[in-house]
């Protein structure tokens, strides 16, 4: 999954199910989530592009707005605490 990760463009996100379908794991979001946690606190792979199935982002505070300012940075925005998936979803 790391390959697939690393591969999600600036500005844009996937969701869970993206991620690991992309990766050979379809129907896996929840192994999807399962790598992103085991991530390194200090990685330089774009974690924070990856959001749940309805554009929200699904980590608890305070990783939630740590993952909302790197998406911000990145002109991403959220809207009701949701991104615009038509809009901003990678489809490579």
């Amino acid at each position: 999954m790391s390959l697939v990760l690393a591969q999600i463009p600036r500005g844009c996100v996937i969701t869970y199910g993206d991620l690991a379908s992309m990766a050979g794991y379809p129907r896996a979001a929840r192994l999807a989530g399962q790598t992103l946690r085991k991530l390194p606190r200090d990685t330089r792979l774009p974690w924070h592009r990856v959001i749940n199935a309805q554009g929200r982002i699904s980590l608890p505070e305070p990783g939630a707005q740590r993952q909302i300012a790197r998406l911000e940075r990145e002109g991403i925005t959220l809207v009701n605490g949701r991104v615009d998936l038509v809009r901003y979803r990678w489809r490579p």
